[in-house]
């Protein structure tokens, strides 16, 4: 191993080390245990609720307006800017943007049909206290100018010759997705999706791998199973509950990269270059541990630049402010509005109840239709079953589904299709109702032990 010295040691182990401990280890800084990141972001969202439907409005309006005047310049292909990166999108992502303003507008404005604006609609979304585009506009603050930490310094390279002998025979991953997941579960599944786009577009994940990684391993972390449990009215159950929830995520993270959709994804990286399998192999005179760290110390020994490190933290944020925001706003109040004003989803649920049915399930009918509605949002399943179900046994299959499908349009689904990670509409829809289907049985099987 070569000799590295002491400044590049600790250019490699503090600002990693802060990574982890900002982005995956859990803290009781306020009255509840989160990561520093996502606390951070409430703190920031709390101070700044008034004005943020205001500002993410605005900004939702330049994004639109951008992406609008770009479709109308000429391109430059060769040496395209950071500006025109951000707006110059094809013409299915211009009309989403503008959607998404428009929709923000109405809300804001409570003008239109009420059906858009309400607050079980795009009034959830762009609720100034609780909304999830204002709690987004905070957490992508934070977590695109920090992101960094665990991007620039060694940390990805360390854990990514590490674990490759586990992930990848596994769940046909490298290493280094590894750090995806582990952020994700500990700290948000937002979070994971932006670590995987930002790694697949630097090139260090096939498109296979980034849309496996981002619609298997962008799991719900644990402060949100824990709300989704004890709104159930179930939170002595947690232990079983979560790990059901690690199960059953473990069966589809095997399962899935193996069959259609992931399956017949590309093996190739952005620029089109062919996957290799070069991450397996071990230089002589090298182990895993030794290998991963003098990649560790060669990656970080490249990045003395502060400076450079905090532009990098600042295109991160303004690329999810404009390019994700907009989703979310878009795909999230039309998902909203059919959950809520449509029986859409009652009909779309209707082949699950024979399945649940067979299961043992009881309200199987009722429960039939909180199968699919999670499709639009994670919370959605359990805040419709209120009232609705009575069996102890039918919530807890419903809160454990709704966490491990992860596809949701409120937010990872929106996340994925505001990505460059090379996952369509499509594709979520088949993969949400495939993760439904697969992990049902495992749930049952859990909740009938158990109740």
């Amino acid at each position: 191993m070569k000799k590295h010295n002491l400044s590049t040691w600790l250019l490699f182990l503090i600002p990693s080390i802060l990574g982890i401990i900002l982005f995956m280890i859990p803290l009781k800084l306020t009255d509840e245990w989160k990561v520093p990141i996502a606390t951070l972001a409430a703190i920031l969202s709390e101070s700044v609720a008034p004005i943020m439907p205001w500002t993410a409005t605005i900004i939702l309006i330049i994004a639109a307006l951008g992406s609008l005047v770009y479709l109308f310049r000429s391109k430059d292909e060769v040496n395209p800017s950071f500006i025109t990166g951000l707006f110059n999108v094809s013409i299915f992502w211009v009309v989403t943007r503008i959607i998404g303003a428009i929709f923000a507008v109405l809300v804001i404005l409570e003008i239109g049909p009420e059906w858009i604006w309400s607050e079980n609609t795009g009034g959830l979304l762009l609720n100034a206290d609780e909304g999830l585009v204002t709690f987004l506009f905070t957490i992508f603050l934070f977590a695109g100018l920090l992101l960094p930490l665990l991007l620039n310094f060694g940390l990805l390279e360390f854990f990514g010759t590490l674990m490759v002998k586990v992930m990848r025979p596994l769940f046909k991953l490298p290493g280094r997705s590894s750090i995806d997941a582990l952020t994700s579960f500990i700290g948000d599944g937002t979070i994971g999706v932006l670590l995987t786009s930002k790694q697949y577009e630097e090139g260090y994940y096939t498109k296979k791998e980034a849309a496996t990684i981002g619609t298997t391993f962008s799991v719900v972390s644990i402060t949100f199973s824990i709300i989704i449990i004890d709104y159930v009215g179930l939170s002595a159950y947690f232990i079983p509950f979560y790990g059901t929830v690690i199960l059953t995520g473990l069966v589809l993270a095997f399962i899935m990269p193996r069959i259609y959709p992931l399956a017949g994804k590309a093996d190739e990286y952005i620029d089109g270059s062919k996957f290799t399998g070069d991450e397996e192999k071990l230089p002589p005179g090298y182990n895993s541990f030794s290998h991963g760290l003098e990649n560790a110390l060669e990656k970080a020994s490249k990045n003395h630049s502060f400076g450079k490190t905090f532009k990098d933290g600042l295109k991160n944020v303004l690329d999810m402010w404009i390019g994700v925001i907009p989703i979310v706003m878009a795909f999230g109040t039309a998902a909203l509005i059919l959950a809520e004003y449509t029986s859409v989803f009652s009909i779309l649920g209707k082949p699950f109840e024979p399945i649940l049915s067979i299961l043992g399930i009881p309200e199987a009918a009722e429960a039939a239709q909180l199968m699919v509605v999670g499709f639009t949002d994670m919370f959605l399943p359990v805040i419709l079953a209120e009232g609705m179900i009575t069996s102890e046994l039918t919530l807890f299959v419903v809160a454990t589904i709704s966490v491990t499908q992860l596809i949701f349009m409120a937010e990872v689904g929106g996340l994925l299709l505001g990505s460059k990670i090379p996952v369509n509409f499509l594709d979520l829809v088949i993969i949400f109702l495939l993760r439904t289907l697969i992990a049902l049985p495992i749930v049952a099987g859990v909740a009938h032990l158990l109740f």
